[in-house]
């Protein structure tokens, strides 16, 4: 575990550095320190930030701690920070990345059990209420829209209602590729507009796996290509989820988002750099 702290702050640090971060000079506990604090939480306690933020004092690795309060409040306003982060982060990876193969795909985050909704202090509207295809029931909360290279690692991510489909997600993802990119996705990211204005703009082309009923049904060779490469999306969402306690506490709804994101920041790093 010491290793993976001191990794998390390496990369974190140099990457606020990157972005042109900058913090005053006076403040107690540095941007990257609250930051690495809140994704040991993410990686090791459940995203727990208080036992985490404990953790690290006792052990004095960062002596330096805030109040449980004031590491609230410090963390909120890092939230925008931290996407830019996690932009930078992407574009370095996108470039690593010896492959032009990305995979697309969403997954929901309830934000509570449905029959505790009438009492969800969060959202209170009908736009969270989504739609499970693969368990048939619904769920409150939001869709998270993930896009991630061949070898599973996110490089892009998107918060979106939990009713929002595919095709308003994949607008929603800003899909800054190279050229001559290829993004595989399932048939909920239909759209021939969005396809032709990619493939014809920005040189990428979206292998989106066809429906029955398709204007553009595929030979049976590239939709199997298509088919067995995207499945390994799966595998990856596992992986983000797996890290998830059994329900995410939050007090207000921008914090419930920005623990959803240190999940899947955490994860990236963990599988880019850590592992």
């Amino acid at each position: 575990m010491f290793t993976e702290v001191i990794a998390l702050y390496a990369i974190t640090d140099d990457l606020l550095k990157a972005v042109g971060h900058h913090e005053d000079c006076r403040c107690q506990m540095s941007d990257a320190e609250v930051i690495t604090a809140t994704l040991v939480a993410a990686r090791f306690f459940g995203g727990n930030h208080v036992t985490a933020c404990q953790y690290l004092q006792e052990h004095g690795w960062m002596p330096q701690m805030l109040s449980p309060s004031r590491f609230s409040r410090r963390l909120h306003r890092l939230f925008v920070p931290l996407l830019d982060l996690f932009d930078c982060l992407g574009l370095i990876l996108k470039s690593l990345t010896p492959s032009t193969e990305y995979l697309l795909d969403s997954f929901p985050v309830p934000i509570c059990d449905n029959i505790r909704i009438p009492r969800a202090r969060l959202v209170r509207s009908e736009d969270y209420r989504g739609y499970i295809a693969s368990k048939k029931r619904y769920f409150y909360g939001i869709r998270v829209q993930l896009l991630g290279t061949r070898d599973g690692i996110p490089v892009e991510f998107a918060f979106l209602p939990g009713e929002a489909n595919d095709t308003r997600g994949l607008n929603a993802l800003p899909l800054n590729l190279p050229a001559g990119s290829s993004v595989y996705g399932d048939a909920g990211y239909t759209d021939y507009q969005a396809e032709d204005d990619l493939k014809e703009t920005d040189a990428i082309s979206l292998q989106i796996a066809r429906k029955r009923n398709s204007k553009r049904l595929d030979p049976p060779w590239v939709a199997y290509i298509k088919q067995s490469t995207r499945h390994y999306i799966e595998t990856v969402f596992s992986g983000i989820t797996s890290r998830f306690p059994k329900f995410i506490h939050a007090v207000t709804m921008d914090g419930f988002l920005l623990k959803v994101a240190t999940f899947i920041i955490a994860f990236t790093m963990e599988v880019a750099f850590i592992n």
